[in-house]
């Protein structure tokens, strides 16, 4: 698989995050999948999680085929923790252009950044009501370790996810 992956920047980026989290969106309605909403994530959401993590590209043939936010903390799921951890979020595929593998290649480049910057655990969450995302997770070397019943959402609903686990330094 030929993949590059780079940084977000503020500028065309921006754009190209928001319609790729916006497909993905529409993907899950057509699916059956009650998770993201298209329009949900505006540029100034990536804008914001760019100040405080990382926002990773992947690209194909020159055209953005996936990202991923990286975050340093994430106390509304996992609560106040020691900095062990980057908690990867918003998995992303353009799943018309993207190479098969392409999302285990995200978060293989996820695991690989957690490790680089010192901290042994990478850590997601996923909706409780989506068996098959905690599946995939699983079959990608992650543990259940936990439920957050009331996750804030957008315009004050809550929602609960499962608290997954990976131990990097295996």
């Amino acid at each position: 698989m030929d993949l590059t992956f780079r940084l977000a920047d503020d500028g065309p980026d921006l754009p190209a995050l928001v319609a790729l989290y916006d497909a993905a969106a529409h993907w899950m309605q057509a699916h059956g999948i009650a998770q993201w909403k298209p329009g949900e994530k505006d540029e100034d959401h990536f804008r914001r999680r760019r100040a405080d993590g990382e926002v990773w590209l992947a690209e194909s043939a020159g055209r953005l085929v996936g990202a991923y936010e990286l975050w340093w903390q994430d106390e509304p799921a996992w609560g106040v923790r020691p900095p062990e951890a980057g908690y990867v979020h918003r998995l992303m595929v353009d799943r018309d252009h993207a190479p098969a593998g392409t999302g285990r290649a995200l978060l293989t480049h996820a695991e690989q950044r957690i490790a680089a910057s010192g901290r042994t655990w990478s850590r997601l969450d996923c909706v409780a009501s989506n068996p098959r995302l905690r599946t995939y997770y699983e079959s990608a070397g992650y543990t259940a370790v936990g439920e957050q019943p009331y996750k804030a959402g957008t315009g004050g609903s809550t929602y609960a996810v499962t608290l997954l686990e990976k131990r990097l330094d295996d």
